[in-house]
């Protein structure tokens, strides 16, 4: 074979090994850790989003009932408990973020429709709103500020949900957690980048989310924290030796 001809077919190689690698992580990245059946089902808060260019559905099993869960999920968001990700991924591209929170804190214990969880500093704007809300079952959060405040003034779009469903498995003893977020963006090519970037990176970052959760959850000692019906815990005790 002649050596043109062989550094084609080395070239060639080396595309479709790239477009295979990208295509795995595309594919994770919209659907790590759900079954063919949660990634099909409806779940609450898909009718916000109603012609999504982009949809990921991530789950996980947690060791704890969904009353012991839910307390941490509802006190997530910027300079409240964080989102539980690794402190290396805050550092590296959200060093604004304090690190996540090791314990339940007094204070964000309850979120109702219509309250906005920031995602950033203030002067940016960027949060979510709660559209719904059940202690111990879902809480949908919706944005259209997940963009650059100057972005937006130039008419650059969002509109993003994220959907959390807590199901009781193992008799009550465990949680079956699903993650759904729905995003709709404008011009093209913020779509194109979201594809190209953001989906991939999910992988990571909704991963890491999830399992941060499940390990604050399990670390809890003692009995799970009974909700009211507002969500407000009752009983709550704080847990120790939370890894980050």
């Amino acid at each position: 074979m002649s050596r043109p001809r062989t550094c084609q077919v080395r070239e060639a190689a080396v595309v479709a090994s790239v477009v295979a690698g990208f295509a795995v992580l595309h594919r994770l990245g919209t659907s790590y850790g759900a079954t063919h059946e949660e990634r099909r089902s409806m779940l609450p808060g898909d009718d916000i989003v109603r012609h999504p260019q982009t949809v990921a559905t991530h789950a996980r099993t947690i060791d704890a009932p969904p009353e012991a869960v839910w307390p941490w999920l509802v006190q997530v968001g910027w300079h409240r408990a964080g989102w539980y990700t690794p402190r290396w991924v805050d550092v590296l591209l959200f060093p604004d973020n304090l690190p996540s929170a090791p314990r339940l804190l007094e204070g964000f214990s309850h979120l109702a429709v219509g309250d906005f969880v920031p995602d950033g500093p203030p002067v940016s704007e960027c949060g979510f709103v709660v559209r719904d809300v059940s202690p111990g079952r879902r809480l949908v959060l919706h944005s259209t500020t997940h963009l650059p405040l100057s972005w937006r003034r130039r008419g650059r779009r969002v509109s993003w949900t994220w959907t959390f469903v807590l199901s009781p498995v193992a008799g009550g003893r465990a949680t079956r957690l699903v993650f759904r977020w729905r995003a709709r963006t404008y011009p093209w090519w913020l779509t194109a980048g979201v594809h190209a970037a953001i989906v991939p990176a999910d992988l990571v970052m909704s991963r890491a989310m999830l399992r941060g959760l499940a390990r604050r959850a399990t670390s809890h000692t003692g009995r799970a924290p009974r909700l009211t019906t507002t969500g407000q815990e009752v009983g709550i005790r704080q847990p120790t030796g939370v890894e980050q």
